[in-house]
C-alpha cells in the first residue's frame, strides 16, 4: 500500500515508519538550505514560515519569475550533510517533521529525529525536473533577499516522491548502517584478491 504523508505531520503519522521505507508527501513543502538554517539556528531569527509539523526540502530551485506568477522549472536536492552542523537545533527550534535531501546525515541529526520525532528522507539526485512535476503551485516566497536558491519557497505538492526513509523517528540511520555493512563486506571481498596477487607474485 502506498504510504502518503499529509502536512501537517503528527508523531503518530511517522512513528511506525522505518529506514528503507518508501513514502510520498502531499501538502506543503518548503525549501531551505544553508542560509535558512544559519538564520534560524545561529542568528536566532524566526522563520517567516512556521515549520511546526511541516516539511523542509534541502534544495535550490530554479524559478521563472513573471509579473503574473512564479513558475517552478526544476528543483533538485542538495546534499543534506551540508546542513548537519545545524539540523539538530533546527529540528528542536522549529518542530519540523520531515527533512528531505540528497545523501546521508550524521549522528546529531539522528539523535534529534529520535528525540523530537522527525524523519530524514532521500530524494534521488538528477531528477530535478521530475521533482518539479509534483509541485502544483508556488504558494509564497520568504527571505527573498537570500537569492533564488537559498530563500524559502513554499510549495503545494501532490505525492512528492518517492522518498526513502534514511533516518527514522527512532534514530536509526540507513546510511550509517550500510557503511558498517559495506566495511565488513570489504574485508571479505579483499581477501581472495590479495591471495591471488600473492600467488601471482609468488609471495
Amino acid at each position: 500500500m502506498k504510504k502518503i504523508l499529509q502536512t501537517p505531520i503528527k508523531d503518530s503519522d511517522i512513528i511506525d515508519l522505518h529506514i528503507g521505507d518508501i513514502i510520498y508527501l502531499t501538502g506543503v513543502l518548503v525549501t531551505g538550505r544553508d542560509d535558512v538554517h544559519r538564520r534560524v539556528v545561529r542568528e536566532n531569527l524566526t522563520s517567516p514560515y512556521d515549520f511546526n509539523g511541516g516539511a523542509i526540502f534541502h534544495a535550490g530551485p530554479i524559478v521563472k519569475e513573471t509579473e503574473q506568477e512564479n513558475i517552478l522549472i526544476s528543483i533538485g536536492p542538495t546534499s543534506s550533510i551540508r546542513m548537519e552542523a545545524d539540523e539538530a537545533e533546527f529540528i528542536k527550534k522549529t518542530g519540523v517533521k520531515l527533512i528531505i535531501g540528497k545523501g546521508g546525515m550524521g549522528e546529531r541529526t539522528a539523535q534529534a529525529c529520535k528525540e523530537f520525532k522527525a524523519l530524514h528522507c532521500l530524494f534521488v539526485g538528477g531528477a530535478a525536473v521530475t521533482a518539479a512535476s509534483h509541485v502544483e503551485k508556488i504558494l509564497a516566497c520568504y527571505w527573498r533577499e537570500l537569492g533564488m536558491p537559498e530563500c524559502e519557497w513554499v510549495l503545494k505538492v501532490n505525492e512528492f516522491g518517492p522518498l526513502i526513509v534514511n533516518i527514522d523517528a527512532h534514530g536509526n540511520n540507513l546510511f550509517a548502517q550500510n557503511k558498517l555493512k559495506y566495511a565488513e563486506n570489504k574485508a571479505i571481498c579483499e581477501e581472495p584478491i590479495i591471495e591471488s596477487v600473492k600467488d601471482y607474485m609468488n609471495i
